[in-house]
């Protein structure tokens, strides 16, 4: 079971960050075959917001590693997680109501920690 961990509180009730976390867990389990130990959602400002995935590699990708295969694996992973773009931007503007505008995935195959960055549409201050 996933360490679900975020910058407000832990009860989950209306707090977007636990469901961008959970929906990550189950997103990735599905996408990867494994989902993360530990997960975190934060705003990094007011439009963007980085979610970091710990324990996402699978046996194989681990073998890589053993191998000294990390770019190979890096190139693998963000192909895959790329090609699945739709779908990990779909949780996150379907939980905070606003587009993704760009979105960028990046894994340390040393550490096993993926990022993935959004940045939003702004929201009209005015």
């Amino acid at each position: 079971m996933a360490e679900i961990q975020d910058t407000e509180s832990q009860t989950g009730q209306g707090n977007p960050l636990l469901a961008i976390s959970n929906a990550m867990t189950k997103l990735y389990k599905d996408l990867f075959g494994r989902g993360p130990t530990k997960v975190r959602a934060a705003f990094a400002g007011p439009d963007v917001v980085v979610v970091t995935l710990e324990n996402t590699m699978t046996q194989a990708e681990r073998n890589m590693v053993k191998l000294g295969e990390h770019q190979r694996l890096r190139d693998v992973r963000l192909f895959f997680q790329h090609s699945s773009e739709d779908a990990l931007k779909r949780p996150i503007e379907e939980i905070l109501g606003r587009r993704v505008r760009a979105f960028t995935s990046g894994i340390d195959t040393d550490a096993d920690v993926s990022v993935e960055v959004y940045v939003l549409d702004p929201v009209d201050r005015g």
